[in-house]
């Protein structure tokens, strides 16, 4: 099959080699630009993977780790390969890397799927965990075209990626130095308009990473524009009302705001704002002790 041709002959696995990500991003650091690894047959396996969805005409974005790395010029290796496709197009996804030779799995049908070639895995992601930062068609219309491992991709744009990790606030997991690090490459060419608009009634969620950003980089601040911080910070002190007793925390963490749902009864925005169903939560705070 063409699974076993492109992975079987590196097995057993061969010694490690330096990841060779394509041009067109931002210059590496001297410090990181060789230092990251990634096995041959992972290797094998993404490649194949994104040939695979390349002939299948299937819309997708590359993002995780090798977009991070365009974007920003820190250079990782991660143990997966993060897809985004439309909600829609989730499904299909699967189909075709279970027909390409891959084992697949609906993991969490709200946000994720994956599919796994012996130690390695990619994530089909369509969403978030907590169903806010859902993929739509404004992903793909300013996403841009890149090269992955030797294969034409196209990435996910730094403003979705922006909004999709700064929700991301776990105990085991906080990607604000991920947002600082993306901010101070691009800060100053995002479409702002578009990223206020994208954390809408969470705009202090974004306000947050602002403030950290003047905080971690004092001689970078300039790169955010003046009118963005000086709209949220006016919002911030014009107050609200008191409102419902809700607790928003279940949308930057999965677990550490159960306390506030279940001991305290605040109400849940996950359900409250209509970002998830309740079995959609409950499969979620499930894996908390059995993650897959």
């Amino acid at each position: 099959s063409p699974l076993a041709d492109a992975v079987a002959p590196l097995s057993p696995r061969s010694p490690r080699v330096p990841i060779l990500l394509g041009s067109g991003g931002a210059a590496m650091p001297t410090k990181t630009a060789t230092t990251e690894i990634l096995d041959p047959q992972a290797r094998a396996f993404y490649v194949h993977t994104l040939e695979t969805l390349n002939a299948s005409g299937l819309p997708y974005l590359v993002g995780g780790a090798y977009a991070f790395a365009r974007y920003t010029g820190i250079e990782r290796h991660t143990k997966d390969l993060d897809l985004f496709v439309r909600p829609e197009d989730a499904e299909r996804a699967l189909r075709v890397l279970a027909q390409a030779g891959y084992q697949t799995d609906m993991t969490f049908p709200h946000w994720l799927g994956k599919a796994f070639h012996g130690e390695d895995f990619i994530d089909v992601i369509f969403s978030a965990g907590n169903n806010v930062a859902r993929v739509d068609d404004r992903w793909f219309e300013f996403a841009s075209a890149d090269e992955v491992l030797g294969v034409p991709v196209r990435l996910i744009p730094p403003e979705e990626m922006l909004w999709s990790k700064g929700y991301i606030m776990e105990r085991e997991r906080f990607d604000g130095a991920d947002i600082a690090h993306v901010l101070r490459a691009c800060a100053d060419r995002l479409d702002w308009e578009r990223l206020l608009v994208r954390f809408e009634s969470h705009w202090q969620v974004l306000l947050a990473h602002l403030v950290l950003f003047d905080f971690i980089y004092p001689n970078e601040r300039h790169r955010v524009p003046a009118w963005v911080t000086a709209r949220l910070t006016e919002r911030l002190a014009a107050g609200r009302e008191p409102g419902p007793k809700l607790c928003q925390g279940t949308l930057l963490s999965r677990q550490q705001y159960l306390t506030d749902i279940v001991c305290w009864q605040y109400d849940d925005a996950r359900l409250v704002q209509g970002h998830m169903a309740p079995e959609d939560i409950a499969h979620w705070t499930a894996a908390i002790e059995a993650p897959r």
